[in-house]
């Protein structure tokens, strides 16, 4: 896939174009029709493309970005939306919250909740050519996370260049205690429970995230680092859906348990 040659071809008014309809489009929660209706070309590249331009807007706010998320990393994932391909997006400080943090359902518009890990750098990651070794001996800590992810686009009708363009359909995350990062932890074994109001509605482990979640930080630090971005010591990195996602529903209290990595909760209100 040509990120280059993609973002040669949409040209840059559209690029600034379809950028301020996803602007507004998040501040107004209102959503808007795939871009690839009218644009069937729009390919990861161009959403790329769209994705910087949307985060300059955001930044131009008073934004900042803490790290990277990538989505679409489990075969169930990429199944439920049709597309065969991960992708990735910054994370916002605004988005963030601690364990136990309670959301209002208007916040977002056609919200669905993923349980997943997450690691925090300790040294940075410069790429292309990061290994899984490397990505590795670069993590400092280990959460258990649980993230919100919202599409712009109506009806979540998105193929992959509409989700990437959308910041990889990013919305909140809610984040567990840190544990030091272990030599010995085998993270595709770690093992977790999800449950709404109690009930166990999915499960997955480590693997489920593009085959081992320390492999999606060397794949972020690849990709980031063929724009010339570096992944920075502190950055959080996001690994993905470990099961297909659950929509958010007003009342709700939703729980992923981790074996060594703990719990992590989050409540949905009405309003």
């Amino acid at each position: 896939m040509s990120r280059n040659g993609g973002a040669a071809a949409l040209a840059e008014h559209d690029a600034e174009r379809m950028a301020m309809a996803l602007y507004e489009a998040r501040s107004n929660r209102v959503p808007i029709a795939p871009f690839t209706d009218a644009c069937p070309t729009l390919d990861a590249a161009g959403g790329y493309a769209v994705q910087r331009r949307l985060t300059e807007l955001l930044i131009a706010d008073g934004e900042r970005v803490i790290g990277y998320k990538a989505g679409l990393t489990s075969a169930s994932m990429q199944e439920m939306f049709g597309v065969h391909a991960p992708d990735y997006g910054p994370v916002f400080a605004s988005t963030v919250r601690a364990d136990g943090a309670s959301f209002a359902r208007g916040e977002f518009i056609s919200p669905k909740v993923e349980a997943e890990i997450v690691f925090r750098l300790a040294r940075p990651l410069t790429g292309p050519g990061v290994t899984v070794e490397q990505a590795h001996a670069a993590i400092g800590e280990v959460i258990a996370g649980l993230e919100i992810v919202d599409s712009r686009i109506t009806d979540w009708r998105i193929r992959l260049g509409d989700t990437i363009a959308d910041l990889a359909s990013n919305g909140a995350a809610v984040l567990g205690r840190s544990i030091p990062a272990s030599a010995e932890l085998d993270y595709r074994r770690v093992r977790m429970a999800f449950r709404r109001n109690g009930e166990l509605v999915a499960s997955g482990q480590g693997a489920d995230a593009l085959g081992d979640p320390v492999a999606v930080v060397a794949l972020l630090a690849n990709l980031l680092g063929e724009s010339g971005v570096t992944l920075e010591a502190g950055q959080l990195i996001m690994t993905g859906a470990l099961h297909a996602v659950v929509p958010l529903s007003p009342g709700d209290t939703y729980t992923a348990e981790f074996d060594h990595l703990g719990s992590v909760t989050l409540h949905v209100t009405n309003t």
